[in-house]
């Protein structure tokens, strides 16, 4: 039996302080985002591309459209902003910096409110440095985690790991690989771990090289590095980073390709935020 006041689980309902600070969250983040350069932009809920983001098409609610074409609720935003950005938009805007305030739906019921932001030729760098900028100005300095997905890639196409290992980090099974410099990829945690990487073969190196390069540009107190995480959407293609704290995930974001078009971006989960920073004037 469903009662009248009941909502859907995963499903969102902001009130009295929980909305006011969800206000407040949004409010900050567009006008810093705007001082930074952004156009803001928000993408149609339905959309007919998604499920290219996706590994799990199950994640995805899905219908049709009067001409019965598959149609799903927008549970991504990046693919559809860079698509409308450079095909749809074209000579229209020569804007190449864009951000976003809006949910995403998934399979069956889960909203989440995201704030976000894609850098068309946009640097890992640039993205790292806004979302820092953007989460110190809410008040929250999470820890953040770097990552290079071309490293587990490199594991399973050349060096035999199997990706389904990778993806739930097995740690056991991926040190059962028969190779010798495993056990120190697996221990790489922090920044002074790259100083050593003779053990190992030349195309993990670049791609640890990569990591220990953008760690000099970035300047952040709270860094980890964690070269074997796979981040599940399928347009990430090389360095990524997510942003914790107390195991809420806050951000994620990295570089990426959709379409051939080279860019960079970052969401920031507004409903973790709320509850952090809740959490913290609650104590």
């Amino acid at each position: 039996m469903i009662f009248e006041h009941e909502i859907p689980s995963g499903s969102r309902l902001y009130f009295g302080e929980s909305a006011k600070l969800k206000r407040e969250i949004e409010f900050t983040s567009a006008e810093m985002l705007e001082n930074l350069g952004f156009e803001e932009i928000v993408t149609p809920i339905f959309s007919y591309h998604q499920h290219e983001c996706f590994d799990d098409r199950k994640l995805l609610v899905r219908l049709n459209d009067e001409a019965n074409h598959e149609v799903t609720l927008r549970a991504d935003s990046t693919a559809d902003v860079v698509r409308i950005v450079t095909k749809r938009l074209g000579r229209s805007s020569e804007a190449k910096k864009w951000f976003y305030v809006q949910p995403t739906v998934t399979f069956p019921t889960r909203e989440q409110y995201q704030i976000g932001a894609e850098i068309i030729d946009g640097s890992f760098e640039e993205v790292v440095r806004a979302a820092t900028m953007l989460l110190h100005e809410i008040g929250i300095e999470p820890v953040m985690q770097i990552a290079n997905i071309r490293i587990p890639h490199l594991l399973n196409e050349k060096y035999g790991v199997s990706l389904k290992v990778l993806k739930s980090m097995h740690l056991e099974q991926i040190m059962q690989a028969d190779l010798p410099w495993i056990e120190q990829l697996v221990r790489i945690n922090s920044v002074s771990d790259l100083e050593e990487m003779d053990a190992f073969p030349s195309d993990i190196r670049e791609e640890l090289e990569k990591i220990k390069a953008v760690t000099e540009k970035v300047s952040y107190g709270k860094m980890v590095i964690s070269p074997l995480y796979y981040a599940k959407m399928r347009y990430y293609d090389s360095l990524t980073f997510r942003m914790f704290e107390e195991n809420a995930l806050l951000a994620m974001g990295g570089t990426y390709a959709i379409d051939g078009v080279d860019a960079a971006g970052f969401a920031l989960y507004t409903d973790e935020c709320i509850v952090n920073k809740m959490n913290r004037e609650n104590r």
